[in-house]
């Protein structure tokens, strides 16, 4: 499994369950990385989508606490337990982790790679935050794009490998 998201230099990564940023470029770099793969997400995740409903062109598993809880259109687990299992059936490189915030947190040990869309502006209010891959031990930075202006933001994505894999 892998993960993608957007961060901020201060590595937030949200706001009051959403998105800090809505930056065309990180949209189509997102659309691009994750076409024709699994994605896992939270269900906070699933419920911000539009409608909410599945991503196209993905398999969308949703992973909610909540028993009672069924994203429609998407393979429902209820446990860490039950993702592994499900994200088990399909190649280790078709996996990527969406979100949010808390999943992030709990699973970054256990992605291969992490994409992230670094944004040059930091959030004062933001409340959602990543670890630092610049310093997490055992990452390192894979490769990394010149810098991109797209509208009031600039951008570099970046590819962090997980060497403790």
């Amino acid at each position: 499994m892998d993960l993608i998201l957007a961060a901020d230099r201060s590595c937030a990564i949200g706001k009051k369950g959403g998105l800090l940023y809505s930056i065309p470029e990180d949209m189509k770099y997102f659309r691009k990385m994750t076409a024709g793969k699994t994605v896992v997400m939270g269900q906070n995740t699933f419920l911000s989508l539009p409608g909410p409903a599945p991503l196209k062109n993905r398999t969308n598993i949703v992973l909610s606490a909540d028993r009672s809880f069924e994203a429609p259109g998407c393979i429902n687990v209820h446990s860490f337990d039950e993702m592994f299992e499900e994200i088990a059936k399909y190649p280790e490189d078709s996996v990527m982790l969406i979100g949010g915030g808390s999943l992030y947190n709990a699973l970054y040990t256990k992605c291969r790679r992490a994409y992230i869309t670094w944004v040059d502006a930091i959030t004062e209010d933001a409340d959602t935050f990543i670890p630092d891959f610049h310093r997490l031990e055992g990452w390192s930075l894979e490769s990394e794009s010149s810098a991109v202006q797209t509208g009031d933001y600039t951008v570099h994505f970046a590819v962090y490998v997980n060497h403790n894999l």
